[in-house]
């Protein structure tokens, strides 16, 4: 599986309804168009993907709903974290009987001053015991949790544990972290830093702004690895903006306006997120204008 762990990835999001209810058929038709690009795959379920805000029952639905249209020549990625080992390794088995080919585990956070290198070892390697899927590690420092470089590189030695996504822009760390070994894949979850942290060993990234420029984001990677500096690093300068707005400017609301600018499905997010204003849609749209296709 390691060796699929390669290339662009989008973190689908959740399309809601009219209603707030889980619009499927929208996810799906999202996925489908994807699947037409050059991505190595998806991943459903989630930061993007309003994880957080979703129940089980919904969880499982969308992730059959994007098993159904994921061919089996791309990964499907499932994210499966949970505040509790047990329910971790709950929502990995389900993820895996569902279809998933890799689950990606964010370390627990509600009791963040707990979360030891020894609790968090602890839990990922039970995570990885019980799971029927390979488990990527998420490293999310906004969390108020941060896997440091013993914590992986001790995880990396578990035989079902087989990368790690790093979604912060901290590269130095990114790279001790691709050093740790051939077969096990650092993928970046930062899209303003894709071609530096290609370059310190990434394997690929999970990318927001996938999902609304596909073709350019694995050009941009292609780019990259053939050594073609001055075009990968054209890309990466028109790309920045956009995945700044649709990321840590204005988080999942601004990727959903993106993606209907885009015609994609986008639609609202869940309470108590916000949707984006006028003046926040407007600046996007002006964004995503001025980008090369």
């Amino acid at each position: 599986m390691q060796a699929r762990l390669r290339g662009i990835f989008p973190p689908v999001p959740t399309s809601f309804d009219a209603a707030g209810d889980v619009d499927v058929r929208a996810i799906a038709a999202n996925v489908t168009r994807l699947m037409t690009t050059g991505l190595s795959g998806v991943l459903a379920l989630g930061s993007n993907g309003e994880a957080a805000s979703l129940d089980e029952t919904e969880s499982d639905r969308i992730l059959a709903a994007v098993r159904g249209v994921v061919p089996a020549s791309k990964v499907l990625i499932a994210g499966t974290g949970r505040e509790s080992t047990r329910s971790t390794i709950d929502a990995c088995r389900r993820a895996a009987a569902i279809g998933a080919d890799v689950v990606l585990v964010r370390p627990p956070s509600y009791y963040k001053s707990q979360m030891t290198s020894d609790a968090l070892v602890g839990h990922f390697r039970s995570v990885a015991d019980a799971s029927p899927a390979p488990v990527m590690l998420y490293n999310l420092p906004a969390t108020g949790v941060t896997l440091t470089l013993p914590v992986v590189s001790t995880l990396a030695a578990h035989p079902n544990i087989v990368g790690l996504k790093e979604t912060s822009p901290e590269l130095e760390r990114l790279g001790q972290f691709a050093e740790i070994g051939e077969g096990f894949r650092v993928l970046t979850g930062w899209a303003p830093v894709l071609l530096p942290a290609l370059a310190m060993g990434a394997a690929g990234g999970i990318l927001a702004v996938a999902n609304v420029l596909p073709d350019q984001t694995v050009r941009l990677f292609d780019h990259a690895i053939a050594g073609r500096h001055t075009e990968a690093l054209a890309l990466q300068r028109g790309l920045t903006p956009i995945a700044r707005l649709v990321s840590s400017v204005y988080g999942v609301a601004g990727l959903k306006a993106a993606l209907d600018l885009a015609g994609f499905h986008g639609g609202p997010v869940r309470a108590p997120l916000l949707s984006v204003s006028d003046r926040e849609r407007d600046d996007i749209a002006r964004t995503l204008s001025a980008i090369p296709r």
